[in-house]
């Protein structure tokens, strides 16, 4: 019976590194379509995003050598910029909502662990 590897195998460089600018192009035009709430552009992103995890996934950490680990820091940090991007709009969503609705006359909910 074959052992299986609890690593991935090093991936070709030139394809990662180039999944991974394309990753990075992908995060820039999200911020662009986020910047001009383009939902139409938002979706196609978000879309191009899960096709690249899945090949990236496919990787690892230990497949990384110092370009590839260098392009994955730029893309963990345009999505971390993003993410906030998203957070900002959806509160400022949110309490304009709050706003037209006036003050709150029940509770928020809340949710904690059953006991």
């Amino acid at each position: 019976m074959a052992e299986t590897m609890t690593h991935a195998a090093p991936a070709d460089s030139s394809t990662l590194s180039g999944n991974l600018r394309q990753m990075i192009a992908v995060l820039q035009r999200e911020r662009q379509a986020l910047a001009a709430l383009d939902a139409d552009d938002l979706i196609f992103s978000a879309r191009e995003k899960n096709a690249l995890c899945d090949k990236l996934a496919e990787i690892g950490p230990l497949g990384l050598d110092h370009e590839t680990r260098s392009l994955a820091e730029t893309a963990r940090q345009l999505n971390e910029v993003n993410r906030r991007v998203r957070n900002l709009l959806a509160a400022n969503v949110a309490a304009r909502i709050e706003a037209l609705g006036g003050p709150r006359h029940l509770p928020r909910a809340t949710y904690a662990p059953v006991r």
